[in-house]
């Protein structure tokens, strides 16, 4: 085995990890309450649809999502025998059945005598419904159409516009879903850190490199500890070939305790090997076995392997084998036996190369032939 070996870089997939959320539709929500799950969000819309509020004052304390925004909420409600639809609609929808919730908000938002607030009130409960059946297009269809129908209060518009931009970022409709995000953020004026990941993941995806690490640094710089910020940001310095970046940004986040599992922590002593800063790597790597973080397991013997074969390019054959015995240990092949032979071979360790050799061949290699010269030799 001659010591022309220069490794080859790791690669880790450096796909932005935005998890863009489906927002089922809104109904009022108490400031200071939890969350409602969906099923209780259509329990409590089933009660309320329809009826009036009990006083001014009781309007007037209703919680906002968005106090900043420009549109001026329309008075949303029902009326006629058009409020009887929407309730055996929203009965449908509670009950889950798809199909006849579909056909029924079509029905009723269509109908000539429909209002803004019950064209927008049934598309909104059909594009839920449509994405609960995982059709993202009919989804974004409908959503759209309930937007545009412009009949909703604030709370329940906003999160059909933002409902609008995540299901056109799933269709990989970039370019609308950015437009549609922006629009979102102009007329709300929020800056919620989501909104600015969920933009950022759409500029990188759009090619847009430069900008999409921007809104992660201007994330970072309001939020240092925002892990998911940081995250994506390591992922598009990375796709941008900026590793030098993505390493710093990750070092960073090492030394203030923000990696905690395996992905984290293998994303940074990977870039560490691809520096070539294989003391950095061998590090990070058996203070992630220490902990519990890092398990043993097929790829993490790939990347002892690369610490073995680093060590023997450099002349250290005790170094090598070392790291050889720990990816031996838990590789699901025999290559590093085999490699380990071969250096044991080398100095003279004949006993101590063929039981190497057999225990390369027993768990196959590419080349079983130099594993049975060993042996014969």
């Amino acid at each position: 085995m001659t010591r022309s070996f220069r490794h080859r870089p790791l690669v880790i997939a450096a796909g932005v990890f935005l998890a863009a959320s489906f927002v089922a539709p809104v109904f009022a929500q108490n400031s200071g309450a939890a969350a409602p799950t969906m099923r209780e969000q259509r329990e409590k819309r089933m009660q309320e649809l329809g009826k009036a509020k009990e006083s001014k004052k009781e309007a007037a304390a209703e919680a906002q999502m968005y106090p900043n925004a420009t549109r001026q909420s329309p008075e949303a409600k029902a009326k006629g025998k058009n409020l009887k639809a929407l309730q055996e609609l929203q009965d449908l929808y509670a009950k889950e059945d798809h199909a006849a919730v579909l056909a029924k908000a079509d029905q009723i938002a269509n109908a000539a005598d429909a209002n803004a607030y019950e064209k927008s009130f049934s598309w909104q409960l059909a594009a839920a419904t449509a994405a609960d059946m995982h059709d993202d297009a009919k989804a974004a269809d409908y959503f759209k159409k309930s937007l545009d129908a412009n009949g909703l209060e604030n709370n329940s518009h906003y999160q059909v516009m933002y409902n609008l931009a995540v299901e056109q970022y799933q269709l990989k409709q970039y370019d609308a879903a950015l437009a549609t995000l922006d629009r979102f953020s102009a007329e709300t004026k929020s800056d919620k850190p989501e909104l600015q990941q969920m933009r950022a993941g759409i500029l990188a995806n759009l090619g847009r490199t430069d900008d999409a690490v921007k809104a992660y640094e201007d994330q970072l710089a309001k939020n240092p500890n925002d892990k998911k910020a940081l995250m994506n940001a390591v992922a598009t310095y990375q796709q941008a070939n900026q590793f030098d970046k993505a390493n710093a940004l990750l070092e960073g986040a090492y030394k203030k305790g923000m990696l905690t599992d395996a992905k984290e922590i293998r994303a940074l002593y990977v870039g560490y090997l691809n520096a070539e800063r294989f003391k950095d790597a061998q590090a990070v790597m058996e203070e992630g076995q220490a902990k519990g973080i890092l398990t043993p397991g097929p790829e993490l013997a790939k990347d002892y392997m690369v610490l073995g074969q680093n060590a023997y390019y450099k002349g250290s054959d005790s170094d090598a084998i070392g790291f050889y015995k720990k990816a031996a240990s838990m590789a699901k092949d025999g290559e590093a036996d085999l490699n380990m032979a071969k250096i044991l071979r080398d100095q003279g360790k004949t006993a101590e190369a063929k039981a190497a050799a057999q225990a390369a061949l027993s768990k196959g290699v590419q080349k079983p032939q130099e594993a049975k010269e060993i042996l014969g030799g």
